[in-house]
């Protein structure tokens, strides 16, 4: 008798853990995907703006006479789900094939990369493309996706930039340039081009700036950094939930693997004081990357402040490397 009670009390406390993991799990899932922030910060687009032209001045007259000119776009595509996904476009002034897609943040949207889209439009006199990534602006979703169900949707995009910017044939010269989320998922994006049934023979280079080496390793930095825990058992459970509930999981959405694949030339950039996609990721990226590519350490940045804290510099820097592959 006094056995099976005991038996009966372990197996209560059993369940009992595994309904506290799960609600756990649960919990760091909306945490990460479903932020509280995210409709408030990314669907408010006058106060990106406003956040924007504050933050670099230079794009406010920049903006203005695009505005005036009519020369900002809005074109859309239906993503794999369904939903309907949301860009930005402007032509360059001078008639171009070269082409950048300019890929966005987490909880960040179009019009927050618009001082990458000054360099390449402005500055370098590209077309340029920069899509809402699925959940976020004004693309419909109900999660952020880290970048690993985004790379399709940004193929998706890629091939309608080809289309769209091509001259005569359909055919431009691309570059993909994503920061940190976005950063991650133009790696990821990087490991698909060119293997088969992929075949994107257009695109020329890659930038890629403070992008994590996977989701698992970010989310284990932030789970230790904010809430002092072990990866186990809480992250293995919340990837598990990832998976029955999105399709995707942690592990499999991995930077360092897809740009072990890539074989076009690639220039990694991150902030030498990045804490929150810790530096060192970017050392371990570049190990793995095979063929061409450059390295770029921005002195005292922060995550994701390279270009407003080094402009010349970071300008320079794209524009030399991009400009050998799309001169």
């Amino acid at each position: 008798m006094m056995m099976k009670k005991n038996v009966k009390r372990l197996l209560i406390a059993v369940v009992l853990l595994l309904t506290l993991l799960m609600c756990a799990g649960y919990y760091l899932l909306g945490y990460a995907l479903r932020p509280a922030d995210l409709a408030a910060r990314s669907r408010n687009l006058e106060e990106s703006v406003e956040c924007m032209t504050e933050r670099y001045p230079l794009l406010k007259p920049w903006l203005d006479s695009l505005s005036t000119a009519q020369a900002i776009h809005e074109v859309w595509i239906t993503g794999e789900a369904g939903e309907n996904l949301r860009a930005l476009y402007v032509e360059a002034a001078k008639p171009t094939d070269r082409t950048a897609i300019i890929v966005h943040g987490y909880t960040d949207n179009a019009i927050r990369m618009m001082m990458i889209g000054y360099l390449y439009s402005h500055d370098l006199g590209f077309n340029i493309l920069l899509p809402d990534l699925h959940g976020h602006g004004c693309s419909e979703g109900d999660a952020i996706r880290m970048g690993w169900l985004d790379r399709l949707d940004v193929m998706q995009w890629m091939l309608y930039a080809d289309e769209l910017f091509g001259r005569p044939f359909g055919s431009t010269r691309m570059v993909v340039h994503g920061i940190s989320m976005g950063a991650a998922t133009t790696m990821m994006v990087s490991g698909d081009v060119n293997q088969e049934g992929n075949l994107m023979p257009f695109v020329k280079c890659f930038v890629e700036d403070c992008g994590y080496t996977s989701v698992w390793d970010e989310f284990r930095g932030e789970l230790k950094g904010q809430f002092g825990l072990p990866a186990f058992p809480l992250l293995h459970t919340a990837s598990l939930l990832c998976q029955l509930e999105y399709g995707w999981n942690f592990r499999e959405a991995s930077a360092l693997k897809q740009v072990a694949r890539c074989q076009l030339p690639m220039l990694f950039i991150h902030g030498e004081s990045d804490t929150f996609v810790p530096t060192e990721m970017v050392y371990s990226l570049y190990k793995v990357k095979p063929g061409p590519k450059a390295l770029w350490i921005a002195p005292q940045s922060a995550h994701a402040m390279s270009y407003h804290d080094h402009p010349e510099e970071y300008t320079a820097r794209v524009k030399a490397f991009v400009e050998q592959y799309i001169p």
